[in-house]
């Protein structure tokens, strides 16, 4: 009888090791599509709810110039569109928010760029304390949407796009897990590692569901009061750039220390 072979942990995360050089070890990372057909239109199918969700929606909302409705990708489109909603949003608040909230979500889930200006747009229409919890409770919500998307269906995509992060992201884990919420939430405090990943790959390495709410739901809350508040000044914005100073960033990795600090602690007692 053959010998058991004892898979690696990145055979068995499905990453592709970096140094497989071989014509079909390049083909199968670089050409081959990561999504099996079933796969695909899983993903396709979720998408098309949601866009129908969305569209339904917006179809119900009463009428208004929606040729001036864009996404924004600028600050001068932002600037634009803020001008063009603000007395649609102060006529017909619910209605407003209710699109607002369903275009963040959807922009969150499918990893569509652009909801730092959905943040700004926020402070602008709605001050910093509305703001803020729209914000919160939008990326938090399409946070977990993507979570199990990306469960279902995320790991050949993660494992195809960003292997050696991943790869990263499984071994910190790994030596983290009595301490798992404080790492989380230093992660979402700072700009360690991008949102989009974590949110993808969380599922990926086995970080528990509540684990990744809780830290979501709490970690973006500084980041989200930075750039509310700066929408409230919107006029005075150069650039998205402008809103991570050294000054902004280095309050943000202190508050991020701050959560880790419990771990460090416990680990210093244990080494004393």
């Amino acid at each position: 009888m053959a010998p058991t072979r004892i898979l690696t942990r990145d055979e068995e995360l499905g990453v592709i090791s970096d140094d497989d050089d071989s014509p079909s070890g390049k083909r199968s990372k670089l050409d081959r599509f990561p999504l099996s057909r079933w796969e695909l239109a899983v993903s396709l199918g979720v998408f098309l709810v949601f866009s129908s969700g969305l569209c339904c929606i917006y179809m119900t909302m009463p009428a208004a110039e929606f040729g001036k409705l864009k996404l924004p990708r600028s600050i001068a489109d932002l600037r634009l569109l803020k001008d063009n909603l603000a007395n649609y949003a102060n006529e017909y608040p619910a209605q407003f928010v209710l699109g607002y909230c369903a275009t963040y979500i959807f922009m969150q889930t499918f990893m569509i760029p652009g909801t730092i200006f959905m943040s700004l747009l926020a402070g602008a229409l709605f001050g910093v304390f509305k703001g803020v919890v729209l914000v919160v409770f939008n990326a938090t919500a399409g946070a977990t949407s993507c979570f199990f998307l990306s469960k279902l269906i995320g790991r050949p995509l993660i494992t195809w796009l960003w292997p050696d992060k991943l790869r990263f992201f499984q071994a910190e884990i790994s030596k983290r897990r009595d301490k798992l919420l404080n790492y989380m939430l230093f992660l979402r405090i700072t700009p360690t590692l991008p949102n989009l990943f974590i949110n993808l790959a969380s599922p990926i390495v086995d970080v528990p569901f509540h684990v990744f709410f809780l830290a979501t739901l709490i970690g973006l809350i500084p980041a989200a009061y930075i750039t509310v508040r700066a929408g409230l000044a919107i006029g005075d914005l150069k650039s998205v750039k402008d809103l991570y100073d050294f000054k902004t960033l280095s309050v943000l990795f202190l508050i991020g220390f701050i959560s880790i600090l419990p771990t460090i602690l416990k680990r210093k007692k244990i080494v004393e």
